[in-house]
C-alpha cells in the first residue's frame, strides 16, 4: 500500500489495550498461563499477538461508508421486529426473521463487479498490509469486541460488568448463527474461491462451490459487537467503528468477501446488536 501507516489515534487506543492485555498478565501470570486447562481468553489471545500497524483511515474510509448507511435501514426493519413482539427474548423466532432481512444476493453481473474490485485490490498488496489483514481476521471475529468490553468493565460494578459480558457473547453468537444459515441459503462463493489465484494458500480444488461468503460472518459479528458497545459507551462509539472498518477493509483486502458480502453482513449485524440491546434492557 502507498500510504503511509502512521498511528492514528484510534489506532492508538488498541494499541494500548494490548498494553494493557500484557500488563494484566504480567500481574496475574496464573490467569495469564496457557499451560493450565483453562484456554486462553480474548485478553491473553492479544496479549501474546499484539496489533501491527493497521490500514490508513483513507484506504478504510469506502467500505466504512458503506456499512454506515445499513444503520438507517436496519433501524427501519428492527422497528418492525419490536412492535410486533415488544422486548421479549426469543432467540429461535428472532434468528428466523432476521434471516429472512437480508436482501438477495448481487445480481451475477453486480458480484462479477465486485470480484472485479476484489482483484484489482490484491494486486496492491504489501508484506505490511497482509499483516495488519490477517491479524484483523484472526481477532476481528471475537477478540477485539471482548477486549474492548473488558476495558469498560473495570468503570462499573462487577454484577452489571458480568451481564454486559454475556450479552456480548449472546450477540456474537447470534451473529455466527444467522449468517451462517443465510450463507448456506444462498450458497454464494467467496472471492477467492471464484479466483483461487487471490489465496493460493486456501488450496482451493477445481470446481469447488464454497466456502460462502454471503453475508460476511466478520462484518455481521463486527456491527452487532459495535452496535452493542456504541449504545454502552457513546463516548466510545467512534473508537468501535473505527475498527469495524478495518475489520471489513481486511476482509476485502485478502479477498475473503467481496462489498456486498460485507454490506449484508453489516445490515444483519446491526439488526443483532439491536435486538440484544431490546431484550437487555438496555
Amino acid at each position: 500500500m502507498k500510504a503511509p501507516r502512521g498511528i492514528t489515534w484510534p489506532y492508538a487506543v488498541i494499541a494500548l489495550l494490548a498494553v494493557a492485555a500484557a500488563a494484566f498478565g504480567l500481574l496475574y501470570p496464573a490467569a495469564a498461563s496457557t499451560s493450565g486447562k483453562k484456554k486462553p481468553g480474548a485478553t491473553e489471545r492479544i496479549r501474546q499477538n499484539p496489533p501491527p500497524a493497521l490500514f490508513t483511515d483513507a484506504e478504510t474510509a469506502e467500505i466504512g461508508k458503506q456499512a454506515a448507511a445499513q444503520r438507517g435501514k436496519a433501524d427501519a426493519l428492527f422497528a418492525q421486529w419490536k412492535k410486533a413482539h415488544g422486548t421479549t427474548r426469543d432467540d429461535r423466532a428472532f434468528a428466523a426473521w432476521a434471516a429472512r432481512q437480508v436482501p438477495a444476493p448481487p445480481a451475477a453481473a453486480e458480484r462479477t463487479a465486485e470480484l472485479h474490485q476484489v482483484q484489482r485490490l490484491a494486486r496492491t498488496r504489501t508484506a505490511a498490509g497482509e499483516k495488519a489483514a490477517t491479524w484483523l481476521e484472526l481477532h476481528g471475529k471475537k477478540d477485539i469486541w471482548k477486549l474492548y468490553l473488558h476495558d469498560q468493565r473495570e468503570l462499573i460494578p462487577a454484577r452489571r460488568g458480568a451481564v454486559e459480558k454475556a450479552e456480548l457473547k449472546a450477540a456474537l453468537k447470534l451473529a455466527k448463527t444467522i449468517s451462517d444459515r443465510v450463507a448456506a441459503r444462498d450458497r454464494q462463493p467467496a472471492p477467492f474461491v471464484l479466483d483461487p489465484s487471490l489465496r493460493p494458500d486456501k488450496h482451493i480444488k477445481p470446481g469447488a462451490k464454497g466456502p460462502y461468503s454471503y453475508p460476511s460472518r466478520h462484518a455481521t459479528r463486527a456491527a452487532a459487537a459495535v452496535t452493542f458497545l456504541g449504545a454502552l459507551s457513546p463516548h466510545r462509539a467512534a473508537d468501535y467503528r473505527w475498527m469495524q472498518d478495518e475489520v471489513l477493509y481486511s476482509r476485502l483486502y485478502m479477498a475473503g468477501h467481496v462489498t456486498g458480502d460485507l454490506t449484508a453482513g453489516t445490515l444483519l449485524g446491526d439488526l443483532i446488536g439491536d435486538y440484544e440491546l431490546l431484550v437487555g434492557g438496555h
